[in-house]
């Protein structure tokens, strides 16, 4: 279950974001959206949390989850830029949180 709300706070941590993209350039009503986004991100992380997950490793994938799914999304819906040194940047978080991951069960 650690996994489930892990994932949950993730997307729900990425669609905060992207909602606050949106309260930044159009509707202040977006706003809400990123309240209700971040609080129900720290709710399922803290779940995550409790029910026996690693803080070093709940973060790590939770953080790089976040901005790596961040950036592929906001490319598709923004049209932002996505370089091959930003997504060099991305496989090298994730490689880290790998091995945060690996060590952690050692």
């Amino acid at each position: 279950m650690e996994w489930v709300y892990l994932v949950v706070a993730i997307l729900t941590e990425v669609a905060a974001t992207l909602s606050l993209r949106m309260a930044s350039t159009g509707s202040r009503a977006w706003f809400g959206v990123v309240g209700v986004g971040y609080l129900a991100a720290f709710t399922a992380l803290s779940l995550s949390l409790s029910e026996g997950m690693n803080l070093g490793v709940a973060y790590g994938i939770w953080a790089a989850s976040g901005v790596a799914l961040t950036a592929v999304l906001s490319r598709i819906l923004f049209q932002e830029a996505l370089t091959w040194v930003m997504s060099l940047g991305i496989v090298l978080i994730a490689t880290g949180v790998l091995l945060v991951e690996l060590g952690a069960t050692h």
